[in-house]
C-alpha cells in the first residue's frame, strides 16, 4: 500500500475516533511538505474544524497526537497553524522499497487489445552516413518515451523511417563510383556506413573545389553552384533512380545495404530496436499519389512549371511546395505517403514524431496537410521536438566531416569506464571478459 493511502485511512479512522464523524477519504488533502518546514507530508486540516468544533492549530495537534500513537508510519510532528506536517518513519520507506523490489510490474499499467495504439517514430537516419552524437540523443529519447507510453498503458509500435533515397544519397554513390576503385568494407576493414560517410564527405570536398574554380572564372557563387558538373551529374542520377535505371539502382542497393548492416551494428550497442521499419524509397510514391488526389480535390494548386503546392496562407503560414517541377518529390511528400502506408497498416490513434526543433515549422505543416487528406490522428499528431545538438564550434555538418560519431562516441564511453574502474581497482580478479562486460553496462547505461 502507498503511504499515503495508509496515512489517509489512519486519519479518517481518527477523525472518527476523536470526533465521533466519518469523513470521505475524498476529502483528506495530503501534499507534499514546503522545503522550509520540517516533514515529509502535510495534512490540511481546515476542511475538519467543523466536526472538531475546536481551533486549525488544537485541531492539527489532536490530530497528529493520534496518528504518532496509533499509526506506526508516523515518527513525528509538526503543527504550522492549520497545517499538520508529518515525518514519515525509516521503517515505512523502507517496506515500501521492498514492496516495490518484489513486485516486478510496480507502477505499470498494463495494455489490452482495448487500449490506445501510440505510433512513435525515431532515428530516421539517411543512408549517405552514419549515425552521429545528435541520432544517439534521438535514439535514446525516442526509445524513452516508447518505455514510458507503453508504461501508462498503451499499446506502442516503435517505428524507423530511412530516408534512402534522394540527392544527398546521390552524391555518396556518384563520389564511390568516381573515386571508390571498387573499395568494399570487406576489402577497406570499415564498417559500412562508415565507408559510404567518407564518400559522402569526398563528394562535398570535390564540389568545393569546383565551385572554387568557377567562381574564379568569373561567375557568382549561386552561378558556380548550378554550373557544377558534378552536382549535374548527381542530379542526373537522382533522375535516373526514379526512372527505375538498372545501373544506378543496382549501386543503390548494394551502397544501402552496408549502410543498414553497419546501422544494425550501432542500433544492438545502442539497446534500441523497432517494431516496423520503413524507407523512403517504398513511401515517396505513395505520397506523390496522394499529393496528386489532393490536388484533384482542390486542395492544392499547380504552378506553370509544373510544381504542386499547398496554400496555407488562411491557416496563417504560407505556401509549401509538395512536387517539385520535375515530377520529384521533397521531404513533405515522403511523410505523407509514409503516414499513408502506417495508418492501412496500424489502427493509429496516436502518432509521435520524434526530431529536433529545426523541423517545428515542417510538423505544423504536415499536420495541416494530413488532415485536409482525412487522416483521423492528422490534427492530433504530436512532434516532440528538443534542442539540437551543437558542437562548440557550431552545427554539426556531416558532409564535411564535422561530427560525433556514435560508434566512436560509445566506444570511448566505454574505454573511459574502464580505465575508471581499473584505477579504482574495481575490476581487480576478474577475468577480461567480466571486465570488458562490467565496462560496457556502465559506460553505456545497458
Amino acid at each position: 500500500m502507498k503511504i499515503e493511502d495508509r496515512l489517509v485511512a489512519s486519519v479518517v479512522n481518527g477523525l472518527r475516533t476523536l470526533y465521533g464523524q466519518d469523513v470521505a477519504s475524498e476529502s483528506v488533502q495530503l501534499q507534499k511538505t514546503k522545503r522550509e518546514f520540517e516533514g515529509h507530508l502535510t495534512l490540511v486540516v481546515f476542511p475538519f474544524l467543523k466536526i472538531s468544533r475546536k481551533g486549525p492549530e488544537q485541531t492539527a495537534q489532536e490530530i497528529g497526537e493520534f496518528l504518532k500513537a496509533n499509526e506506526a508510519a508516523v515518527a513525528a510532528f509538526n503543527v504550522i497553524k492549520g497545517f499538520l506536517n508529518l515525518t514519515v518513519a525509516s521503517a515505512a520507506w523502507i517496506e515500501l522499497l521492498n514492496e516495490i523490489h518484489t513486485d516486478g510490474e510496480y507502477g505499470l499499467t498494463k495494455a489490452d487489445e482495448r487500449s490506445p495504439l501510440v505510433m512513435i517514430e525515431y532515428s530516421s537516419p539517411n543512408t549517405n552516413k552514419p549515425l552521429h552524437l545528435g541520432h544517439v540523443r534521438n535514439n535514446l529519447l525516442g526509445n524513452a518515451l516508447a518505455n514510458i507510453v507503453a508504461a501508462n498503458g498503451n499499446r506502442v509500435v516503435k517505428t524507423n523511417i530511412v530516408n534512402d533515397r534522394g540527392i544527398h544519397i546521390c552524391k555518396s554513390m556518384l563520389a564511390w563510383k568516381k573515386y571508390g576503385n571498387g573499395e568494399t568494407p570487406e576489402s577497406s576493414g570499415k564498417k559500412g556506413d562508415h565507408l559510404v560517410g567518407d564518400y559522402y564527405v569526398a563528394f562535398d570536398k570535390h564540389y568545393k573545389e569546383e565551385v572554387a574554380g568557377l567562381i574564379e572564372k568569373g561567375m557568382t557563387k549561386e552561378e558556380a553552384e548550378t554550373a557544377s558538373p558534378l552536382m549535374q551529374e548527381a542530379r542526373e542520377m537522382l533522375v535516373k533512380w526514379e526512372a527505375g535505371d538498372s545501373e544506378v539502382r543496382d549501386l543503390w542497393t548494394m551502397m544501402n545495404n552496408w549502410v543498414y548492416a553497419g546501422f544494425d551494428e550501432t542500433y544492438r550497442k545502442m539497446g534500441v530496436s523497432f517494431d516496423k521499419i520503413y524507407y523512403e524509397s517504398e513511401t515517396y510514391l505513395e505520397g506523390k499519389e496522394k499529393v496528386m488526389e489532393g490536388l484533384e480535390k482542390g486542395f492544392f494548386f499547380k504552378k506553370e512549371d509544373g510544381s504542386v503546392w499547398a496554400d496555407l496562407t488562411a491557416e496563417g503560414l504560407d505556401h509549401k511546395l509538395l512536387l517539385r517541377g520535375d515530377g520529384t518529390s521533397v521531404y513533405m511528400t515522403q511523410d505523407i505517403g509514409t503516414a499513408k502506408l502506417r495508418f492501412a497498416d496500424y489502427p493509429i490513434d496516436k502518432m509521435i514524431y520524434v526530431v529536433g526543433n529545426e523541423q517545428n515549422y515542417h510538423f505544423q505543416v504536415l499536420s495541416i496537410l494530413l488532415d485536409k487528406l482525412g487522416f483521423e490522428w492528422g490534427k492530433s499528431l504530436v512532434h516532440f521536438s528538443y534542442g539540437m545538438v551543437e558542437l562548440p564550434e557550431g552545427k554539426m555538418k556531416s558532409r564535411e566531416g564535422t561530427v560525433v560519431d556514435a560508434d566512436d562516441l560509445m566506444e570511448e564511453m566505454i574505454e573511459t569506464a574502464k580505465e575508471t574502474s581499473q584505477e579504482l581497482g574495481k575490476l581487480d580478479g576478474l577475468t577480461q571478459a567480466e571486465a570488458d562486460d562490467i565496462a560496457r553496462i556502465v559506460g553505456l547505461g545497458l
